[in-house]
């Protein structure tokens, strides 16, 4: 490592201004301070120094998106397998290899389209390079299906950081979260290719590997997708191949659905991680599952065959789709959630009761938490101007009492 830093010490003034790469100082930057904690220090003024700075802390939630992205990965193999009724026969690591090599080029296409259109509006504006996108690159692949064309990863990647980020000033000033900008706008945009029994299973080889043919009872349907299919009568969730599927094994993840969602356990590591390191809100967290399982149980309450959704339980309701992986990292997003401590618990739960609203009462859209963190969004800020406004109102009373 001391040679590395000896070595962009030597090339640094190059890129300063005045030297012959000046117009790319910004990307140096950037690369610098991704390998390097920055040297410099405040001159003056009153200035309070935390151990960890922007791009550590994104490094930490990449670290806890970790277990859920290789849990993810191991599945697309598992379901491929499965598929082709070779999963007796399949090693572990052979059916990891599958998955790995079916996620990485959405991961590839993902930081390439993203920090590509970063590096360009940096050098436009002549500010830094923002961190902001090293979490988003890694949450858009794992938040699509397995099958989703990788050219239409890159228009909607594109779209997100453009109209989502950029516009608004980049990191730090967005009012949608990106990586979730990219989902609807794939969902709206391309919705054979977001949705359906077609999408969530690779049934095909990935570079050669895994050709096979499908086993006759297959269905690709995500057990969401099972329910919204529901006419009448209980709630009976199957696997692809029709066998009956345990709320273990949806806590597990060993079921069909976006790439980093299904495995609760996976996502609930990511989350002692963001938590034991507090770098995000346990108020967030905390109450969308509470907001979830609260209006899983109210709509359990009140069953219906009209609503098929209704019939699984609270549970099953957390365990299921993307609810989980949103509770954990979409809506305790700090730039795009709320900052207040009351607040907090107001938008979390929120997010989680209209998650369960649009997934149970909506039958034409199965999966609800992408639109409830989206729609929290707006309101966030306005849930903070309340907050605050009632917390001066109190203590200009308070005070006049006292005098």
């Amino acid at each position: 490592m001391k040679a590395l830093r000896n070595y962009i010490d030597k090339i640094k003034p190059n890129f300063e201004p005045g030297g012959k790469f000046e117009k790319f100082q910004s990307v140096f930057e950037g690369f610098e301070t991704f390998l390097f904690v920055p040297a410099t220090t405040s001159k003056s003024g009153v200035h309070i120094h935390d151990s960890i700075d922007a791009k550590r802390t994104m490094s930490v939630v990449i670290l806890a998106l970790i277990p859920a992205l290789l849990v993810g990965m191991y599945n697309v193999g598992y379901q491929h397998y499965l598929a082709i009724g070779e999963s007796d026969n399949t090693g572990f690591w052979t059916t990891f290899l599958f998955g790995f090599l079916a996620v990485l080029p959405k991961i590839i296409v993902s930081y390439v389209v993203g920090l590509g259109i970063e590096f360009t509006a940096a050098q436009i504006r002549g500010h830094e390079i923002q961190e902001g996108f090293l979490v988003s690159g890694i949450l858009i692949p794992m938040i699509v299906p397995v099958d989703t064309p990788l050219w239409m990863i890159a228009v909607a990647t594109a779209f997100a950081v453009i109209f989502a980020k950029e516009v608004f000033g980049g990191t730090g000033m967005n009012v949608f979260n990106v990586a979730l900008v990219t989902r609807a706008f794939l969902f709206f945009a391309y919705p054979s290719k977001m949705s359906g029994d077609a999408v969530f299973v690779r049934t095909s080889d990935t570079f050669g590997l895994g050709a096979g043919t499908i086993v006759d009872n297959f269905s690709g349907a995500t057990p969401l997708g099972q329910v919204a299919t529901t006419t009448g009568g209980q709630v009976h969730l199957t696997n692809i191949l029709g066998e009956p599927i345990s709320l273990w094994d949806s806590f597990v993840g060993l079921i069909p659905g976006s790439i980093g969602e299904t495995s609760t356990l996976a996502i609930l590591i990511g989350a002692a991680i963001l938590l034991f390191t507090r770098i995000a809100s346990w108020r967030i967290m905390l109450s969308v599952f509470v907001g979830g399982l609260f209006m899983g149980y109210i709509a359990n309450l009140f069953a219906s065959s009209t609503y098929p959704g209704s019939m699984l339980s609270p549970l099953d309701q957390v365990c299921l789709g993307g609810f989980a992986f949103a509770a954990v990292f979409m809506a305790t997003d700090p730039v795009t959630g709320a900052r207040t401590t009351l607040g907090k618990y107001i938008y979390g739960f929120m997010i989680g009761v209209i998650a369960i609203l649009i997934r149970v009462y909506n039958t034409g859209y199965p999966e609800g938490a992408m639109l409830a963190v989206l729609l929290m969004n707006v309101f966030a800020p306005l849930i903070d101007y309340f907050v605050v406004e009632s917390n001066v109102k109190k203590r200009l009373k308070r005070a006049n009492t006292n005098a």
